[in-house]
């Protein structure tokens, strides 16, 4: 069963757009949440595509789209808010995944579904570094999943010159190759993350972890460093790290996906992901 598109309330006046993929039956299955990244979205290359093989291994999975990822209700592929993009925060994200969470664990219709005592968190690129914040800090979560995990969100913003421009004119924008659009990050962006520094800290976060953590990166990954998940995996000291031999950022992937088929990178992925998963804590 695969129900798409519910749009459930976030904590900043925008909806959160999401998808529930799981077998009815009175079997409580673990529950995994799925956090896309930068410039992502719940339907992204293969993320549709993958929900069979949850399914299938008798997971429930949760994919949705941050409340300020671009989307809207209308036209949850691409990004037609450039508005609400400009306006997204990593506090904003955090309040979103705490409120998917609130609503996926409070909604009666899954109760017979959903295993509460087993919740794994999956996030890809920056969505990495927003569940391992979650996890740190979050009693309920069980098990911790990051693919392709940006490790410091705070080396990411420009210095000098360049983020006294920011600050002068409010704006920034960084075009999206795949779409040509000029996508806005206003100033908030920088001063939130200012005042929270200490709380989205991704090393400090993940050396709070006591769970188990399989981090998965891509041997050729241009985008986001290898490097990046070498420091995680010593940060998280419950963690493995289980390379995909010439995998880039997407495992294969990319938008549009337009084959019935999984990338082969991906579908190691999600194999290693599913066993992680399934697989009994010794």
């Amino acid at each position: 069963m695969k129900i798409k598109n519910i749009s459930i309330k976030g904590a900043h006046n925008k909806p959160i757009l999401l998808d529930v993929c799981y077998e009815k039956s009175n079997i409580k299955k673990p529950l995994v949440i799925f956090c896309h990244g930068y410039k992502g979205y719940k339907d992204w290359g293969a993320f549709d595509l993958m929900s069979d093989y949850f399914v299938k291994n008798d997971l429930f999975l949760l994919k949705f789209n941050f409340s300020h990822n671009g989307g809207t209700a209308e036209n949850p592929i691409d990004f037609p808010d450039l508005e609400a993009f400009g306006h997204n925060n990593y506090s904003k994200e955090q309040d979103d995944l705490n409120s998917v969470l609130d609503w996926i664990l409070s909604e009666p219709e899954f109760n017979e579904n959903i295993d509460k005592r087993n919740i794994t968190l999956i996030g890809h690129s920056r969505g990495g570094g927003a569940v391992i914040l979650k996890a740190a800090y979050d009693t309920r979560i069980t098990k911790l999943v990051t693919w392709a995990s940006v490790s410091d969100y705070k080396v990411r913003f420009p210095e000098g010159p360049i983020l006294e421009h920011w600050k002068k004119e409010g704006v920034a924008y960084i075009e999206n190759t795949r779409t040509l659009q000029q996508m806005p990050h206003y100033i908030q962006f920088y001063e939130d993350f200012v005042k929270n520094e200490e709380k989205l800290t991704i090393k400090t976060a993940a050396q709070q972890l006591q769970i188990p953590h399989l981090i998965v990166h891509g041997t050729e990954d241009a985008t986001v460093p290898l490097g990046e998940a070498k420091s995680i995996h010593k940060w998280s000291e419950n963690s493995s790290l289980f390379l995909v031999e010439g995998g880039d950022h997407g495992f294969g992937a990319k938008q549009p996906w337009e084959s019935l088929d999984l990338p082969l990178d991906f579908a190691e992925v999600l194999l290693e992901t599913i066993d992680f998963i399934i697989s009994k804590n010794e």
